[in-house]
């Protein structure tokens, strides 16, 4: 009841503030307009003037009415700088303790208990340094002055607390915003603009959001290296730690601005990418394509390989060692771009030992030829990677397990491929190596614990890719839980897991899990320094870390475990690293490409169907069937699809999901029309090759074209030209 009449007075008092017409007072012309009445109440009565004056400049903002900015204003001009300041100080933060106590008592409880676990953190972080986060929203308004009360109001931070940082944080922007004031008061025409008064209270206004920034930033830097001794010089201008995809291009950026650059890698060059990631797997996929085409050649009007035209499914005669040969050849051929001669020829000096950071600007290196280097360096960045995760199964150490990272050079020691392969995890990696052993021979089982396979595409994707990795062999077993790996009284490992309350053993000569990777943490001197990690390290939109020099890219930084956004984010990385002080730039996440190299492959940008969804943005649905492809049909690969999600209406491109051939090369195209805010009409209107693959583009575009045509004019369109042919309309 008490809750419901507050928001009954609540909500009265603002609709009578707005049907009174009082709002139009509380505007610059407004303002002038009334200044003389005001003037003459202030000089008959002074003290009375001033009460009722801080009494409604308290109920505006307890209220989170408009015009508080035009208040601060009437107050400079009424009553001058000095009082002006010390009546809006108090009003304002008598106001706002107001409004966040009200804002408390009416919605905090709701707010908490329907979003408790996601405001978790938030809540966390407030208990913490909710007054330091207070102070800097009070000095550099990033949200409005209204704003802030609401949301702190839901926020366990205490109301004594609220109160007097806001007293302290919101001083100084109030006495800028009085003395502007004051010199609108004096002016007496256009001519008051260049008055020198006035040209500084203007002035002071548009910096003083800076000088504040800069301030809490000094302030914020100078309490975070407290504990740490600032070297007087430096080494190095940057020091990169981890030498895969993020390092390479954070050291190629630096070393290509002529700064001194430092790469420290520990093991490989190429990093996990190179050496047991994209590249061997897709080397991988090739032979087991090829070894695939041959099995089907009948498809192409050829002989099957050991067979007739008319005998499909007769496995091909390879060598499975020479195929990993092959593998090895590919890593080897690709290894000279990312080795240290190369680096070393851009003027990189690499360092090949494991690094730990000892402070916030110096790094020691435990060399791998013996012996330790220690540097220093203006800036750092973290680009460790991540790990293949194993899960903790019961048993699990006892028959071992390959990941992604160990399976290529066990494999490379084999001269047959393993006869029963299980793969745990249904995500890219574990479908990609299911589907790839399973065309060289292998009697692959895929094991996932959740509904579907790729459980992050859309369910029609999902579908497809599994009618796939089936129709190659593969056992596909969703919603199945691993339990634990044992051995048989005969000597035969196994892995025994869980579907429906029935538990089922699946026998294996090789266990794979693929069920995800994670960031390397430890081990480096993340946590002697306090630097603050969860799942990664824990960044701002700079990539910065807790201390302002030490940046994070790649894997150890998420959110994305691809090479190509850890590439993208060595930019931003390396150019705030050797810039931030002049211009940052913030990492822009709004376009990423993805792709899983199944047969076929499933490629996307953007948003799908399930996350439209799930965030409620609206949107169309714009699908085209490769199957009715001309250049798909002539290489048999007519399956698949390409589908857009557009804004209602509208050509405006959300997101892309393309299943089939090269998919992730067909996307590229949508990759650059979402980046430069190209819609589906200029796809349309763009020449494709034909016949080509790429023309898929063009057609879903047509799609669109066709299901958004004015049906009203084409009409007209028709009685125009039969009236042309002199036919009846």
């Amino acid at each position: 009841m008490k809750r419901a009449l507050l928001l009954i007075l609540v909500v009265g008092t603002i609709a009578m503030f707005f049907i009174t017409g009082l709002h139009e007072r509380l505007t610059l012309e407004g303002m002038q307009a009334s200044l003389g009445q005001l003037g003459a109440w202030r000089d008959e009565s002074p003290l009375q003037t001033t009460l009722l004056f801080g009494a409604a400049y308290v109920a505006a903002t307890a209220l989170s009415l408009p015009g508080a900015v035009v208040l601060t204003l009437a107050a400079g001009a009424l009553f001058g700088l000095m009082w002006g300041t010390l009546i809006v100080s108090f009003a304002s933060s008598i106001g706002a303790l107001l409004a966040f106590l009200v804002s408390r008592h009416l919605l905090r409880d709701v707010v908490q208990q329907r979003f408790g676990q996601r405001l978790q953190a938030l809540n966390d972080g407030i208990e913490r340094e909710g007054a330091l986060y207070l102070f800097t929203l009070r000095l550099v308004p990033i949200f409005p002055f209204f704003l802030v009360n609401l949301l702190m109001g839901l926020t366990p931070l205490g109301a004594w607390r609220f109160y007097w940082v806001s007293q302290v944080g919101m001083l100084a922007g109030t006495a800028v915003y009085v003395n502007a004031g004051t010199q609108l008061a004096q002016m007496e025409g256009l001519s008051g603009i260049l008055t020198p008064g006035f040209l500084l209270a203007s002035a002071l206004l548009g910096v003083f959001p800076w000088l504040a920034k800069k301030a809490v930033g000094w302030h914020q830097r100078r309490r975070v290296y407290a504990r740490w001794q600032r070297p007087k010089a430096f080494d190095r201008n940057l020091i990169v730690v981890g030498g895969g995809a993020a390092g390479l291009v954070t050291a190629y950026i630096g070393a290509a601005v002529k700064a001194k650059v430092t790469l420290v890698e520990a093991h490989k060059m190429g990093g996990d990418c190179l050496n047991y990631g994209c590249v061997p797997s897709k080397a991988l996929i090739k032979s087991a394509k090829v070894a695939h085409q041959m099995r089907h050649a009948g498809r192409y009007g050829l002989a099957a390989a050991g067979g007739p035209t008319s005998s499909p499914g007769i496995t091909p005669q390879f060598s499975f060692k020479q195929v990993m040969q092959r593998v090895n050849d590919v890593v080897r051929a690709i290894e000279p771009h990312d080795s240290v001669e190369r680096y070393t020829q851009l003027g990189v000096d690499v360092v090949q030992g494991h690094a730990r950071l000892l402070d916030p600007w110096t790094v020691e290196v435990q060399l791998n030829g013996g012996g330790t280097k220690r540097l220093s360096a203006r800036s750092i960045v973290i680009a460790a990677g991540a790990r293949p995760f194993v899960p903790p199964l019961p048993g699990l150490d006892e028959v071992g397990c390959l990941t992604s990272d160990t399976l290529w050079e066990s494999f490379s020691q084999l001269d047959d491929i393993p006869g029963r392969v299980v793969v745990l995890g249904g995500g890219p990696i574990g479908s990609e190596l299911a589907q790839a052993l399973a065309r060289l021979g292998a009697q692959v089982s895929q094991v996932e614990m959740g509904d579907r396979i790729l459980a992050r595409e859309d369910a029609e994707v999902s579908e497809l890719v599994k009618q796939s990795l089936q129709a190659d062999g593969v056992q596909v077993l969703t919603g199945h839980k691993a339990v634990r790996c044992e051995r048989t009284p005969q000597g035969d490992k196994q892995l025994i897991v869980e579907h429906q309350g029935q538990t089922l053993a699946l026998p294996f000569d090789a266990l794979i899990c693929a069920v995800g990777r994670s960031a390397r943490l430890t081990g480096y001197g993340l946590e002697e320094l306090g630097i603050p990690t969860q799942r990664t390290v824990q960044t701002n939109e700079y990539l910065e870390t807790l201390y302002p020099n030490i940046f994070a890219a790649g894997d150890v930084a998420g959110p994305y475990q691809f090479t190509h956004t850890a590439a993208h984010q060595a930019w931003y990385a390396a150019v705030n690293a050797l810039f931030g002080d002049f211009k940052k730039f913030k990492a822009d996440y709004r376009v990423i490409p993805w792709a899983t190299f199944t047969d076929p492959e499933v490629a996307r940008v953007g948003l799908n169907e399930l996350e439209a969804r799930e965030k409620g943005i609206a949107f169309e649905v714009t699908r085209y069937g490769i199957d009715d492809l001309d250049r798909a049909i002539a290489d048999s690969a007519a399956h698949g699809f390409v589908k857009v999600l557009t804004v209602p209406g509208k050509d405006t491109i959300l997101g892309v999901t393309i299943v089939g051939e090269h998919a992730g090369d067909l996307l590229a195209e949508f990759v650059l029309a979402m980046r430069w805010g190209l819609g589906l009409n200029k796809i349309l209107s763009t020449i494709h090759t034909y016949p080509t693959l790429a023309e898929s583009n063009k057609y879903v575009a047509g799609e669109w074209k066709r299901s958004h045509a004015p049906q009203g004019v084409l009409r007209w369109l028709a009685r125009f030209h039969a009236w042309r042919r002199g036919a009846a309309a």
